[in-house]
């Protein structure tokens, strides 16, 4: 089926790479008008820019812990193309640290990136949705969200809060044409994983092992993550409201290895 999103007008924030990066360029592929954003403008912009193109993408530079500018990227993405109908909030930051050492930087910075953001970008787009009685929602949440890998605090408690949020929002609006959805990716081989790859002691065997812990012995592609976003995005998902999707091969679902 194609143009599944045909001159719909989304805002996917944090997609110069990565998970984000392929859900822009699906968008495109399918009709849409997509708002590129990150929080530097620098070559993987230039790069997403080029490939996409001006006629129907836009880039804007913004922080998503910065309320002001995602007020800013909305209006700007409304002045330029009349109206938002998705907003999928991809932007977010590992944050690693042990609690009792972890810095109030970090936790704040955790936060901020992965929970405030989501509800910063949320908060300044409702009003148009509101307004115009349809809009549609998808926060990128993790499979941290779900289970606790030891080593990772706060992450998971930032990611269980993006759901909260997800459940909650999409409840309270769901009588005013709102949808507001979630996806929660397992192990998706983005430019970070490979890089974790590449610096890792070993770069095989931990890729190798990291792919033996997937029942489907192979690591997902940021491209799997981008149709559920496609699917949520569009009027075939308009049943589906306040629901987390667990993209992980299976992973989640093993009592153990």
């Amino acid at each position: 089926m194609a143009h599944r999103l045909q001159d719909k007008v989304a805002i996917v924030t944090g997609s110069t790479l990565g998970i984000g990066k392929a859900i822009a360029r699906l968008f495109v592929a399918e009709g849409a008008y997509v708002v590129i954003n990150s929080h530097t403008d620098d070559e993987a912009a230039t790069a997403i820019m080029q490939e996409l193109g001006e006629e129907r993408c836009m880039f804007v530079k913004a922080d998503v812990a910065d309320a002001t500018a995602m007020a800013d990227l909305v209006a700007r993405t409304i002045q330029r193309f009349g109206r938002l109908d998705v907003l999928i909030n991809n932007a977010g930051m590992n944050v690693f640290a042990d609690p009792l050492t972890m810095t109030s930087e970090q936790w704040q910075r955790c936060f901020s990136v992965d929970l405030e953001g989501a509800w910063n970008a949320i908060k300044a787009a409702l009003p148009g949705m509101l307004a115009q009685g349809a809009g549609n929602i998808v926060n990128i949440a993790s499979v941290h969200g779900h289970k606790i890998i030891p080593g990772c605090f706060p992450y998971p408690v930032a990611k269980h809060a993006l759901i909260g949020l997800t459940r909650s929002l999409g409840i309270e609006y769901a009588a005013s044409g709102i949808r507001v959805n979630s996806i929660s990716p397992g192990l998706i081989l983005t430019e970070a994983i490979e890089n974790w790859f590449v610096n890792s002691p070993d770069p095989e065997a931990t890729r190798k092992r990291q792919t033996n812990l997937l029942p489907c012995k192979r690591i997902g592609q940021p491209e799997e993550v981008a149709y559920t976003a496609l699917f949520l995005a569009t009027d075939e998902a308009r049943f589906i409201n306040a629901t987390d999707i667990l993209i992980d091969g299976g992973r989640s679902q093993l009592y153990h290895e």
